[in-house]
């Protein structure tokens, strides 16, 4: 009888080590079905090379769209991201390349964004390029985003700014909401790293 019972323990402490629970595999983001290629850039980077997606095969890249001028949610944004690498830890942060793309091609250089990135974080590669070029990404991604005039003159831009999350392999998978905390990418990241 104590051998049944030793055996049934051993049995379900493999079991549970082996499938960790539920809550540990879904995405705090939300996930797209089926896993489609992600849309490619064909943009300059910050870094002085040409930014295409293919170039982070076997990272985890996380997309976003913004602007160096940005007062509010883009400060917000890269400050989150930054923390969820630093929060990873060294290793796995390795494996995770944010790439932030203009909103404001006018205003937005190569070494303007470069500047502003590196605030955050220096591994940080922003996306450039002509007004042609930054309305295509958008559009491939759904981007919205609206000129808006200050009574000084100068202006502001109102835009979309969820965070999509690529898997290793250029899939599409998920798209988090502005507003969600660095844990919550953490989170994601290790279920997208150990896939």
């Amino acid at each position: 009888m104590r051998r049944r019972i030793a055996l049934a323990l051993l049995g379900a402490a493999a079991l549970a080590s082996a499938a960790p629970p539920a809550d540990t595999q879904t995405l705090k983001a939300g996930t797209l079905t089926p896993v489609l290629a992600a849309p490619e850039l064909k943009l300059d980077g910050t870094d002085g090379r040409p930014l295409g997606l293919e170039r982070f095969r076997g990272k985890v890249v996380l997309l976003a769209f913004g602007f160096s001028n940005c007062g509010e949610v883009c400060p917000i944004t890269l400050a989150t991201l930054a923390g969820a690498r630093r929060k990873l830890g060294t290793d796995a942060a390795r494996d995770v390349q944010v790439v932030y793309v203009t909103v404001d091609p006018e205003r937005d250089t190569a070494a303007q964004m470069k500047k502003f990135l590196g605030a955050f974080d220096a591994t940080f590669v922003g996306g450039v390029g002509t007004r042609a070029q930054i309305d295509a990404a958008q559009a491939s991604y759904g981007i919205s985003s609206t000129k808006v005039a200050n009574a000084d003159g100068s202006y502001t831009i109102g835009h979309s700014s969820s965070i999509y999350l690529i898997d290793r392999k250029g899939g599409l998978r998920a798209v988090m909401p502005y507003g969600h905390p660095a844990d919550d990418f953490v989170h994601d990241l290790q279920i997208l790293l150990r896939g």
